[in-house]
């Protein structure tokens, strides 16, 4: 689907989800990672390739390596998914906000008179993930 400019107005990151049980929406990637270079000039966007339904391993049709590759291809990490299951969905928020969070440490991302992306202000000391609340022993197969 199209997304309009205004969808990426002051995004600094974002996961860039595809079914690993439907090849044409990995397939979609390539003109999805296209329509953001368009829309959201003059600023990059990080992203985190997000291959989801990894619940379904049997009924999947794109490989892992396929997935890796791809995302290796654009500079992005990989990292597979199911919202059934919840598995890898925090980690996929907190993998992108780490890699945020370095380009901004690294002085790759700065603070923009009028974009409003990344702000300065309050910066908690502690993290706290609903993971370390509640431990799981369900890890995707894939």
């Amino acid at each position: 689907r199209s997304i309009t400019r205004a969808y990426y107005r002051n995004s600094v990151g974002g996961l860039l989800l595809f079914d690993i049980t439907n090849r044409r929406s990995f397939q979609n990637v390539h003109e999805w990672l296209k329509e953001t270079k368009v829309h959201a000039q003059p600023y990059q966007i990080v992203f985190v390739l997000v291959g989801h339904k990894c619940d379904l391993d049997t009924q999947r049709q794109v490989t892992r390596h396929e997935a890796e590759k791809l995302a290796a291809a654009y500079g992005m990490k990989y990292i597979e998914t199911s919202a059934r299951d919840a598995i890898n969905v925090e980690k996929a928020f907190t993998d992108l906000t780490r890699d945020i969070y370095e380009l901004v440490k690294r002085g790759e991302i700065s603070i923009q008179e009028g974009w409003e992306g990344v702000k300065s202000g309050f910066v908690p000391n502690v993290v706290h993930s609903s993971e370390e609340v509640v431990k799981s022993d369900r890890r995707c197969l894939c």
